[in-house]
């Protein structure tokens, strides 16, 4: 693992010595990765303050997601510091191996996942991880639960496998991702126009 960002230094660890972020749920006292604890959702937004450290946001919100939250500009989780979302797209196991799967069972599965997050879940693993800078976010509800609009970008950041993603990897991840939304937006009236401006739009923001 790339060392620890200052403000990550206080997390508690694990007995193997792997930083468990602020967000992570305890289930029977111990932590629960692939969950997050909703108190600290809603302390996030209302507090504003760093999904992976806990501690005080500044200017600048870094949301980490995959291209698809790119294109609609939404975001089922709240933004870190810049460093902190930087060495989770580096380090995470899910976010740094285009080939990892979400461990499934009972307490937590994709088809939960799906029902339970704002708006539309995509559970697969995007392949790339991409680190959205901006100033803004605004938090909106929706059917299954709240949802963040995230701000025009000041800059994009793309990691796959723990480095600078290449323009091929990021544009494959946008081609296997685009036909989910694309079923959506063929069920509302406009909805395909409405998704092709949101794809011109978003790739200025793509790796040279």
């Amino acid at each position: 693992m790339e060392t620890l960002p200052a403000r990550m230094r206080s997390l508690k660890l694990t007995d193997k010595g792997i930083p468990i972020p602020w967000f992570v749920a305890y289930v029977d006292g111990k932590p629960e990765f692939r969950a997050l604890d909703n108190q600290k959702f809603i302390s996030a937004i209302k507090r504003r303050l760093c999904w992976v450290c806990g501690e005080p946001l500044g200017v600048w919100k870094t949301f980490v997601a995959g291209p698809m939250c790119g294109v609609n500009r939404t975001s089922s989780e709240p933004p870190s510091h810049q460093e902190c979302a930087l060495w989770s797209a580096q380090n995470c196991p899910f976010l740094s191996n285009p080939k990892m799967v979400r461990r499934e069972d009972e307490l937590i599965n994709n088809e939960q996942m799906r029902e339970n997050v704002g708006g539309m879940g995509i559970t697969r693993n995007p392949g790339v991880a991409m680190l959205w800078l901006t100033r803004e976010y605004e938090v909106f509800k929706t059917e299954t639960g709240p949802l963040i609009q995230m701000g025009e970008p000041h800059e994009v950041v793309w990691i796959c496998e723990g480095r600078l993603a290449t323009r091929a990897e990021v544009q494959a991840s946008i081609d296997s991702g685009l036909p989910i939304l694309e079923a959506v937006a063929r069920t509302e009236k406009g909805g395909m126009e409405a998704l092709h401006k949101a794809v011109a739009r978003f790739e200025r923001w793509l790796p040279v």
